[in-house]
């Protein structure tokens, strides 16, 4: 079954006397020379890639903008000024001496400004807020401008707040009723607090997850030099894919931004150390039952080999298949990911044999595995008495005894569970809100909230509805302001190429951020189609564009339901394909998979009743359902396969149920040992103060969880009885008889 994947003749070439030291030395080297010569990945990310496709709607709408008014176009960051108790004038005066200096001194990359210093005070206070406690300066930035490059500019406008006003109104506390107080929002403002979370956790995500994985590889081996090695193996891995991924990014061959960066960080630490266990545990089993500690190395090979290999290849091609993606977020996520993986598999099956063969017995000091001949010589020397080592996996063997003893009844229950867990999962509701991501007291969102108090909520991110009216009599204007979700409908702007083409910037009366705001969107163009229609425009379709952030936000779910109904299946295809090709059976194939998918449904079932119900969430992000699949269903594969890569081996040499029972408490600890190190691994993207992340982290740690704990020891191995020979159809059983009553 696995030396078509992993040949035992393969571990001469890493732990052989001489080649150990090879395979170290070339390790070393790789990632000295690939980190000297190429940049690393930190160096290319790109935070502000565009998601959407050139020919998405609202895609098309804003090109279109862009170059028929382009006094209007731009992305706007939205100066919210506000002081509880009333803007005064010298605050008015504040805002035009600022405004003037716009004019005289652009930032960087500065568009439009509206010219604030040029209207009197009057009519400033006329664009202030109906309780005259806020007032919205917008300063428009050119189109595509790095995030970086805004940041800069914005903090260039408020060091000139601050030189003009002798105080910091960006710093001032928003409670407070006697200050002036500002806060930056708008799509500039978001766009800059986003990258700052995602720059900030990559730190404490850095740290947070080499103590945990340090801590929890302490607890379970006791060896200070076992703790360290799987580290190592992942840190080899990682200076050789940052550089790689950094030259790809380089040559314009991908795009990577912080978010896959954060989360492949997350992924190298829960994956590869869960390869390093998977065989330093089959290692631990060799040294007792073999003194030569090489022999026992490559028995551990042999045996360990095929099995990490073939998750490596499940998880590696399941996150490539994210390059079937038309989102750009999920598109960039495919390599990173699934070349990570690629190389960790690579690490786990040539770097850590190798630093374990030039080591030996003694990377698990001070608790040694000997053979029972080397323990008695070895108590002997020491004056001890010799105590036989106790029975190991107790609780392994029970379970095995329960699913060979009762596998209906753990058929029955695993599944009541998953499946009642599963039902849950259709009542999720989802958003698409950037801002619900974002703690409260962050800049941008505090200043939206200010914003949707005083103002129509929706004149934070207006919609721009362009029609082409062709010369006929269109009231399209009237159409619009009969609609309950638009708050305002200004005169229309003309193009000044084309008189005939109006654009009307439209203020929602709900938040545009929301789903129902999202959810206007066809109903606003069909609104519009139907005026041109009835005006006798033909092809009103063709001449409709949307744009804004609520008509993006739109466009975004319409690809994130398309992606996954492509990317979904196309997992499923590609593990059930690897998995008929590895285990030969398609009855195994296919309750195989079907126990990661109900894991995964079921994962999701429970996240959204922790999230809503105990953690008080209205919606999780849309997103969140393909990335937790793609993760899920090919790490839940990865403990599948290794428990029935035992029971496989066993059936040869001994009865079924006894392979089953032997395999089950054979791979029980350290499954169950990998199983909290990945979730707890995904768990700590669960603290950061980006909700996205804490969604994706906790749902995908409920779902690691769930198929260590009740997939693989419980569900998997009771179909496997139940199903006795079926289990391997078409392939050949070559079953052991079990013994008979009489025997």
């Amino acid at each position: 079954m696995e030396d078509w994947i992993m040949p035992e003749k393969w571990s001469s070439l890493v732990i052989g006397t001489r080649s150990r030291w090879i395979t170290l030395i070339v390790w070393t080297v790789l990632a000295v020379l690939l980190t000297v010569l190429l940049p690393p990945v930190k160096e290319q990310e790109r935070n502000n890639a565009p998601n959407l496709e050139t020919n998405s709607p609202s895609v098309l709408a804003e090109r279109l903008i862009k170059e028929q008014f382009p006094d209007s176009s731009g992305v706007p960051a939205l100066v919210v000024w506000h002081r509880e108790s009333g803007l005064t004038a010298d605050d008015y005066a504040l805002i035009q001496k600022l405004s003037a200096s716009l004019e005289k001194a652009p930032l960087e990359a500065q568009g439009t400004v509206v010219p604030l210093h040029k209207f009197p005070p009057q009519a400033l206070r006329q664009m202030s807020s109906a309780d005259a406690s806020t007032f919205v300066q917008p300063i428009l930035f050119q189109e595509n401008t790095a995030t970086e490059m805004l940041k800069e500019s914005l903090v260039d406008f408020q060091e000139r707040t601050r030189n003009e006003d002798g105080s910091d109104p960006f710093s001032a506390d928003i409670r407070d009723g006697n200050s002036l107080n500002a806060r930056i929002s708008g799509p500039v403002g978001i766009s800059i607090d986003a990258t700052e979370l995602f720059r900030g956790a990559d730190v404490s995500l850095l740290i947070a997850t080499v103590l945990l994985v340090l801590v929890l590889l302490l607890l379970i081996y006791r060896s200070p030099i076992l703790a360290i090695i799987p580290l190592i193996g992942v840190g080899f891995a990682y200076l050789v894919t940052s550089p790689l991924l950094g030259w790809m990014a380089r040559e314009g061959w991908i795009t990577v931004d912080g978010q896959a960066i954060s989360i492949m960080t997350v992924l190298l630490f829960g994956a590869g150390t869960d390869y390093c266990l998977f065989f330093i545990s089959h290692f631990r089993q060799e040294l007792r039952r073999e003194a030569d500690k090489r022999v026992a190395l490559r028995r551990a090979f042999k045996d360990a080999s095929g099995a990490i290999a073939m998750s490596g290849f499940t998880v590696v091609l399941s996150l490539f298949a994210l390059l079937a993606a038309k989102y750009g977020a999920f598109h960039r996520f495919a390599v990173p990911f699934s070349l990570s993986i690629f190389i960790m598999g690579l690490a786990s099956l040539t770097l850590v044999p190798a630093l374990l063969a030039i080591i030996g017995r003694g990377a698990f000091f001070p608790f040694i595995p000997r053979t029972e001949a080397m323990e008695l010589e070895h108590a002997r020397k020491k004056g001890k008495i010799y105590k036989p080592h106790k029975q190991q996996g107790r609780i392994g063997a029970a379970t095995g005894r329960l699913v060979v003893s009762r596998p209906w009844t753990v058929v029955i229950v695993c599944v009541a569970l998953l499946g009642g867990l599963a039902g849950f999962a259709p009542q999720i509701k989802f958003t698409y809100d950037l801002l619900s991501s974002f703690p409260k007291d962050m800049p941008s969102r505090e200043g939206f909230a200010l914003i949707s108090e005083a103002y129509e909520p929706g004149d934070l991110a207006p919609v721009t509805v362009v029609v082409q009216t062709d010369n006929k009599p269109v009231e399209i204007g009237n159409l619009l302001g009969g609609q309950s979700f638009i708050g305002h409908v200004p005169e229309p702007v003309a193009s000044r190429s084309d008189p005939n083409l109006l654009a009307y910037k439209l203020s929602l009366s709900i938040n545009p951020y929301s789903q129902e705001a999202m959810d206007y969107i066809p109903e606003l163009r069909s609104v519009v189609e139907k005026g041109l229609t009835d005006a006798g425009i033909a092809d009103a379709a063709q001449k409709v564009w949307i744009g804004g952030q609520t008509a993006a936000q739109y466009d975004t779910e319409q690809l994130t339901i398309r992606d996954m109904s492509v990317i979904m299946p196309l997992v499923i295809v590609l593990i059930m394909l690897l998995l008929l090709a590895y285990l030969r059976s398609i009855t195994a194939m296919l309750y195989l998979i079907g126990t990661v998918v109900l894991s995964y449904g079921s994962a999701l079932g429970l996240g959204w009743i922790i999230l809503h119900y105990v953690m008080g969430a209205d919606a999780i992000q849309g997103a969140i359902p393909l990335y937790a699949f793609a993760f899920l269903v090919a790490l839940g594969e990865d403990y599948n396969i290794f428990m029935i890569s035992s029971i496989w081996s066993k059936r040869k040499t001994m009865p079924l149920a006894q392979a089953i029972r032997e395999g089950v408490a054979e791979t029980g600890g350290v499954i169950t040992s990998a199983g909290l190190i990945l979730a707890a691994t995904f768990a700590v993207l669960a603290t950061l103060p980006i909700q996205v992340l804490v969604q994706f982290g906790l749902i995908t740690a409920i779902g690691v969880l769930l198929d260590t704990f009740v997939v693989r020891p419980f569900l998997v191995p009771a179909i496997t009885a139940l199903l006795g020979k079926a289990a391997f159809w078409p392939g050949k059983a070559e079953l052991v008889e079990e013994p008979s009553a009489q025997t």
